[in-house]
């Protein structure tokens, strides 16, 4: 039924990919990359949203928005390994422009992510394997139903983290300045761990110990799961941190 169902959701993405005028979009284009191939989206002002699905190509929809929206340029510097894809605005230009990227990706296939970003604006990615790197500045980042090696981090906003599993010697690590971090993990977790928040609350469903700065606040945690095959770092200056036991 999940089979199906999945099939169901890449064959209306590609329906709609292929449907919706190009004007409407402002940028379309899909790319046929294989195994272990690059990906980088930038953007400046918008979200950047990504989806995994039951498909073969990479597949890039842009929107711009704003009255100022055709001063903003997409570009695509992608090669046959690796797709490259950013946002440029002219210099010294107070746009009311922003562009929203909707990226489907195959779930099937472990890609490098190299950065997924977005300097105003939320960074979503659901439903991918492999190696990837999602920041912000102004903005939350979410990522769910994730396996491989992921990093996180944003200056003003806050960051989820759902895996559903993790896998080898993984090194990853979650960041907020001004915000919430929060990772749900598999039980099983076996990993080295450090937790910090200057000021703000720490919970973790896991056996570390938990301590009380001697001197100024904040609160930390550290400990071992397992034989601590991969490294697990959760901080932020101002705000809650949490790492929870997925069910």
């Amino acid at each position: 039924m999940k089979t199906t169902l999945s099939r169901v959701a890449g064959a209306i993405a590609i329906a709609v990919f292929l449907r919706v005028p190009a004007q409407a979009q402002d940028f379309q284009h899909s790319y046929a990359v294989g195994a272990g191939g690059r990906v980088r989206v930038g953007n400046i002002s918008g979200d950047v949203i990504v989806t995994g699905y039951n498909g073969d190509t990479i597949m890039i929809r842009g929107y711009k928005e704003g009255r100022d929206r055709d001063r903003v340029q997409v570009e695509d510097l992608s090669s046959a390994d690796r797709v490259d894809v950013r946002v440029k605005y002219p210099e010294s230009c107070n746009c009311d422009a922003s562009v929203r990227f909707e990226v489907s990706v195959p779930q099937s296939v472990r890609y490098n992510f190299e950065r997924l970003s977005s300097v105003s604006g939320s960074v979503e990615v659901t439903g991918v394997a492999g190696q990837l790197k999602a920041e912000s500045v102004s903005g939350d980042v979410q990522i769910k139903d994730i396996s491989g090696q992921v990093s996180a981090s944003t200056v003003s906003g806050n960051v989820s983290v759902e895996f559903s599993r993790i896998e080898g010697s993984a090194s990853m690590k979650f960041s907020s300045v001004s915000g919430n971090v929060s990772v749900r993990a598999p039980g099983e977790l076996d990993a080295d761990i450090e937790m910090s928040t200057v000021s703000g609350s720490l919970k973790t469903d896991f056996p570390i110990e938990v301590l009380e700065r001697r001197y100024g606040p904040g609160r930390s945690a550290r400990g071992r799961l397992g034989s601590g095959v991969s490294n697990l770092r959760i901080t932020t200056v101002s705000g809650r941190v949490s790492l929870i036991r997925a069910n």
